[in-house]
């Protein structure tokens, strides 16, 4: 497991991120840049702060959200009140020196504090200024951006889950695939500052981020006019692709072509079933679906699960258990791939990327509100009196 190390080089150390967002879409995004080395002050309202700090069960042992820790490391949080005269100067103050803006407020928000692209662009012309919204910000401005209501409206959930019972994502997916598309184009939109010196606004929403996420199920609609849907854990153009019952558990096949099939056939000890007319090609076996599960479910009831992944794995035959969340990390960990992390005594997930040169960093744990606030209030009420074009940043560790 890794352990938190602030000595690699980061290759977006001296980035300032100036972060207004809060739940899971902004501050995953901000999390990504802030792994990579980026400043990121994490600015919440003062009556609680960012909303996941309150959302739980479960909590860590110190009583904080486990819900916020996994989405805020590596950031300072500074309190400020944006109703507030003294506050918004500040906060438009974080604004004039920063390279990126995150905000996920609804739209028209940050320009009714003075704080919008609109308002900032001329005092800063180089920012990046990224808005997140759930639906854009026109007809669709006054929707509220909850991922349950994206993923409803959106025809995730339509094509999830047993037919005829519309079910939701287990984890908030629309927000996950957003934040990463946010990242995307923050990074995107300061290669293109770095060739022209030109800022520009960023915008990304959830519903253009779940229809671009459906991919085959969107171009099904869109290319061949063919409406997905549910069809429980099986694969609408695969076969077979689905969940099967071992001896003890579920587990998964995944043949996806011929030849992955003919060896699963053969290590089953049915090789016949490659030959059948039915199964002798993905089209005919999606036609049968129905008639090889049944033939292949036979088969696998007659070992458990894991003996059956050993077997077809060493056959080439892409498989494996169902595993809960725990079982998935401790999978992570047979092969190596440390994807958990320490950081101020807080288990994380680790960040996915993996660098060959310049990697992630894990500074800090996640802050409780306002941690950072007296450093970065004074940082800011300096900048504002000098307006000095260049001053030290209060040290990112201490605040």
């Amino acid at each position: 497991m890794f352990t938190a190390d602030d000595s690699a080089p980061s290759p977006l150390s001296g980035l300032l991120v100036a972060d207004f967002s809060r739940v899971l879409a902004g501050p995953y995004a901000t999390m990504l840049l802030a792994d990579l080395g980026a400043d990121v002050v994490k600015v919440e309202r003062p009556d609680g702060g960012d909303d996941t700090r309150a959302w739980g069960p479960p909590f860590a042992a110190d009583g904080t959200a486990t819900y916020f820790l996994g989405v805020n490391r590596n950031k300072r949080s500074v309190a400020l009140d944006l109703r507030d005269a003294d506050d918004a100067a500040l906060a438009g103050e974080l604004i004039r020196r920063a390279d990126v803006v995150v905000e996920n407020f609804l739209p028209g928000t940050m320009h009714r504090f003075g704080l919008g692209y609109e308002d900032v662009r001329t005092d800063n012309p180089g920012v990046v200024y990224c808005s997140i919204t759930g639906f854009g910000d026109g007809a669709g401005a006054a929707l509220p951006g909850y991922d349950l209501l994206a993923q409803a409206v959106g025809g995730l959930m339509s094509v999830t889950g047993e037919p005829g019972a519309p079910t939701k994502a287990g984890v908030a997916l629309v927000d996950v695939v957003t934040g990463l598309h946010a990242a995307f184009g923050i990074l995107a939109a300061l290669r293109h500052r770095d060739a022209t010196g030109e800022g520009q606004r960023v915008q990304v929403s959830l519903l253009t981020s779940l229809l671009s996420g459906l991919v085959n199920h969107a171009s099904a609609y869109l290319a061949a006019g063919t409406v997905p849907r549910a069809m429980g854990n099986r694969h609408p153009s695969i076969a077979p692709y689905e969940v099967f019952d071992a001896a003890d558990r579920p587990m998964v096949i995944a043949a996806g072509n011929d030849r992955q099939f003919h060896s699963l056939c053969t290590a089953l000890g049915a090789p016949e079933l490659a030959e059948d007319t039915r199964f002798a090609t993905n089209e005919s076996r999606v036609a049968h679906r129905e008639e090889l599960a049944a033939a292949l479910n036979t088969r696998l009831a007659t070992q458990p699960a894991q003996t059956w992944a050993e077997t077809l794995t060493g056959a080439g035959v892409p498989c494996g258990p169902i595993n809960d969340v725990a079982g998935a990390f401790a999978l992570a960990d047979a092969l190596g791939l440390e994807a958990a992390v320490s950081v101020g005594g807080v288990r994380q997930s680790a960040h996915p990327v993996r660098f060959g040169s310049t990697p992630a960093v894990y500074r800090s744990a996640p802050p409780a509100l306002d941690a950072d606030g007296a450093g970065v209030r004074e940082w800011l009420r300096e900048l504002r009196e000098s307006r000095a074009p260049q001053q030290p940043r209060p040290d990112t560790a201490n605040g």
